[in-house]
């Protein structure tokens, strides 16, 4: 059911509205898997669903730096619209041609970290033919840690000079922002955050120092640092909430309970299984906090930056 539905973009849309239906009949108090599902699912309105929806083609502001292409990908393209109009804006703004294409529908993530080689395998050759046709790319850039893994993983996968080559342009979207000299003038963001690494993003890919550096720019943010258990797993990791239910939920209280514990007002997050994850953990403590991705505080800043200037 899991590979069925979450990789597929369109199916998700439609079963949207009945997730969101069935929050209110209080499908988050079920026992078991199905209960598990709706409590760290992410949450989404009707308004966000419809508006779901990107341009094909932003371009750069100003002097252009480079050509990139963004994966929509697929859980993050039905549920957390905000994190990709983040990203396509806050790319150009700092001198990046964005190339969003509709396809392909999953880059095969989840089916590749779950032992699910042939479907991945298969995914993963129609992501790559898809950034192909756009043409020179200086970068192929994700919002979504997890994505970001497995495309870097794509030599290994696919076993092509193709894939291998693909792989080496592959950025995750902090990785990139927070390494290139900004432009774009950033305004104040008077908040304290803590950022909670995702394994996707700094075990696997190794990227820990540039989120960081991108926050840092922001002036009159505070960032915090988790100094509890910071290396270990929120729970999320992919679909092991949902199949390792017990542990991924214990996992989950724990970093939920270590990130409220640095008094934090926000979080920064860069992984959607994380973020929905920490979202439903928190709540289950009674002390739901704003879980944001980098880039859309990053975006907030270049919008106060603006204002500033005007």
């Amino acid at each position: 059911m899991l590979f069925a539905t979450l990789p597929n973009p369109r199916r998700l849309r439609t079963l949207a509205p009945l997730l969101i239906a069935a929050r209110k009949l209080g499908s988050e108090r079920m026992p078991g898997r199905l209960g598990m599902l709706a409590r760290v699912s992410p949450r989404l309105t009707m308004r966000k669903l419809r508006a779901a929806n990107y341009p094909e083609h932003i371009p750069a502001v100003g002097e252009r730096r480079g050509r990139v292409g963004l994966l929509l990908g697929c859980v993050q393209r039905v549920f957390y619209g905000d994190v990709h109009r983040a990203t396509i804006a806050s790319l150009a703004a700092e001198g990046f041609d964005v190339f969003a294409p509709a396809l392909p529908d999953c880059c095969g993530a989840l089916q590749m970290h779950s032992g699910e080689e042939p479907a991945a395998v298969t995914r993963a050759e129609a992501t790559i033919a898809a950034f192909a046709a756009l043409g020179p790319l200086d970068h192929i850039v994700t919002s979504a840690a997890g994505c970001g893994s497995a495309m870097k993983e794509y030599g290994e996968l696919v076993q092509t000079p193709e894939a291998e080559e693909f792989s080496t342009r592959v950025r995750d979207v902090g990785e990139l922002l927070g390494f290139v000299e900004p432009r774009a003038p950033r305004g104040p963001v008077p908040l304290k955050v803590v950022y909670h690494d995702a394994c996707h993003l700094t075990h696997a890919q190794g990227v820990r120092k540039q989120p960081r550096a991108l926050l840092r720019s922001i002036p009159e943010l505070e960032l915090l640092e988790n100094p509890v258990e910071p290396d270990v797993c929120c729970g999320s990791a992919g679909v092991y909430n949902l199949l390792q239910t017990e542990a991924g939920a214990e996992l989950g209280m724990r970093k939920a309970q270590n990130l409220l514990d640095t008094g934090a007002e926000a979080i920064a997050a860069a992984n959607p299984g994380c973020v929905a994850q920490l979202d439903g953990h928190l709540r289950a403590l009674g002390r739901p906090l704003p879980i944001y991705h980098p880039v859309e505080l990053l975006w907030r800043s270049i919008v106060a930056g603006r204002g500033a200037a005007a």
